[in-house]
């Protein structure tokens, strides 16, 4: 997913999509443990995609305490 795909989604649509992208992340790193995983960058991937939409989320939040 691109950047520009993220900032043009609306912040219920990103908190779904974060929540979405951290339990795919859970069951990727228990498979990891169990030795399952086959493919390793995805969970890299995820941790991106996660960041991004935290990145939008924290720019659009409104400044506490700025004038």
């Amino acid at each position: 997913m691109k950047f520009k795909e993220v900032s043009e989604m609306s912040s219920d649509e990103l908190q779904t999509k974060k929540r979405d992208l951290r339990q795919e992340s859970l069951h990727l790193r228990l498979q990891q443990q169990s030795g399952q995983l086959e493919q390793p960058s995805r969970l890299r991937l995820l941790r991106r995609q996660v960041a991004q939409i935290e990145t939008v989320l924290s720019q659009r939040a409104p400044k506490i305490g700025t004038k």
